[in-house]
Parts: structure tokens; C-alpha cells; sequence
């Protein structure tokens, strides 16, 4: 918490999130699937990650500015990285509604449609995820502008589902997308 506190005080959010802990948590991901790392310990150090940067989202939704729609797409729960992306993207002054993990394409178009959102960005890590559902996508195109990204994001998935890709980290997607509504 500490470090944390420390990191937060000096540094942006956008420079914590790209150089810090973005790649702290790809690290962390990786020694998990090596064994160098319990499942207990993967999971106490992305919620105490997850209660520090959803924290620093209280209040996202509000404001004047453009607003994105954010979810998970169904079966991902690796949601870390979209909150990231959100924090990114209210510093350009977006409004950020958040669905989180694994949301279903049925109450992404609800939401989509309820709100009337200026950018819907849909996150997937795992890879082939999007694959089944991509056609799906296609009616949440039909009410905002249809973003994917994530590792399992790719330009083929992406113009299946009537959408476009959000590649990079987090923090040059945010931009990316926040430079589109200038």
C-alpha cells in the first residue's frame, strides 16, 4: 500500500497504469501459470489492485464529456486492464459507465441502447474469446460506435462484429479514442 501510496503521490495515473502496474500484473499473470506463484497470492495482489483503482474511479460517471460504455466480454474476468483503460480515458474527460467482467452481449446492447453512449469498448484477454460472439457484437454497433480491445482483440474480430480495434496498452488506447472525439 506504501509503495503504492508513494507511486500515486509522484507520478500520473497514466504513468503508473502503463510503466507500473499494467505490467506488474502481466508479470504476476505469468509466474501464476509457472507455479511460481499460488493462486492465493495472484488473487490477494489483484484485489488489493482492483480496491486501489476503482477507488480512484469513484465518481468516473459524472461530468459533462463525451461517455464510453465499458465491459468485459462474456467469460472474461480479467477486468483489471479495462479499469485501467477507464481511469485513462476519464482523464481526457470521458464520462465512464462500467459494466466489468463477463458481461453478456444481451445487456451490453440494453446498456447500450439505454444510454446512448458516444463509444462502447468491449475487453477480452483470453484469446478466441470474441470469436463466438463477434456477429453478436454487431447489434451493440447498431446503437454506438463498437471498440474492441484486449489481448484476444484483432482487426478480423473487430470488422466481424462492426467494430474497430483498440490496440496498444491501455493508456495509448485511451488516447487513441479520446483524440477521435476531438
Amino acid at each position: 500500500q506504501q509503495a503504492l501510496d508513494r507511486l500515486l503521490a509522484t507520478l500520473t495515473i497514466d504513468v503508473v497504469l502503463r510503466d507500473v502496474l499494467l505490467p506488474y500484473l502481466h508479470e504476476l499473470g505469468e509466474r501464476w501459470e509457472g507455479g511460481e506463484v499460488s493462486v492465493a497470492q495472484e488473487h490477494f495482489a489483484s484485489n488489493l489492485l482492483r480496491g486501489r483503482l476503482t477507488a480512484l474511479a469513484r465518481g468516473w460517471d459524472r461530468g459533462g464529456g463525451p461517455r464510453a460504455l465499458l465491459a468485459c466480454v462474456e467469460g472474461e474476468r480479467h477486468d483489471l486492464p479495462l479499469v485501467g483503460f477507464g481511469l485513462a480515458l476519464r482523464g481526457h474527460g470521458w464520462r465512464i459507465s462500467y459494466l466489468g467482467a463477463d458481461t453478456p452481449v444481451a445487456s451490453l446492447v440494453e446498456a447500450a441502447r439505454e444510454l446512448s453512449p458516444d463509444a462502447v469498448v468491449v475487453s477480452g484477454t483470453v484469446a478466441g474469446v470474441f470469436d463466438p460472439i463477434a456477429t453478436q457484437l454487431r447489434e451493440v454497433a447498431l446503437h454506438a460506435p463498437l471498440h474492441l480491445a484486449g489481448a484476444a482483440a484483432n482487426g478480423q474480430v473487430a470488422r466481424r462484429a462492426h467494430g474497430t480495434l483498440l490496440a496498444g496498452d491501455v493508456v495509448a488506447a485511451a488516447d487513441v479514442l479520446a483524440a477521435g472525439r476531438r
